[in-house]
């Protein structure tokens, strides 16, 4: 009992005496709710709204956009259709949708073309061939 009454007490010693620092450590993560774009949004930082035809029909299950980024809610290991000509990291320059509900498509995806895929969290691989 002796042995603790004295690290206690050399402990207390050394927190009074030892130098005053001003270093400051702080962390924040900040994941809300996704953001409300009417053909989903990009799977990178800042989760920009994509404009349509940017993900294919896999991403709408019953009409609900799966998410992207921190918000994803897709199964285990989902990858789906994008078509990265409507990415700005690869030169789209087109007009981008405002925030607001989702909406059907409006040719109900039959002018998608999709070129890679995606799993959500901003993983990429090539497209998957079918036997055409």
């Amino acid at each position: 009992m002796r042995g603790i009454n004295y690290v206690l007490a050399v402990a207390g010693i050394l927190l009074f005496v030892a130098p005053q620092s001003h270093a400051q450590i702080s962390a924040r993560l900040a994941v809300g709710p996704a953001p409300v774009c009417p053909y989903g949004y990009y799977d990178y930082a800042p989760y920009n709204c994509a404009p349509y035809g940017y993900y294919g029909p896999d991403w709408f299950p019953k009409g609900v956009f799966f998410g992207a980024g921190p918000w994803f809610r897709g199964p285990m290991h989902f990858s789906g259709h994008v078509n990265n000509h409507l990415d700005p990291r690869n030169g789209y320059q087109g007009p981008f949708p405002a925030h607001g509900p989702l909406q059907a498509p409006p040719d109900n995806f039959s002018s998608f073309q999709g070129n890679e895929l995606r799993d959500g969290q901003g993983h990429i691989r090539p497209p998957e061939r079918t036997g055409r």
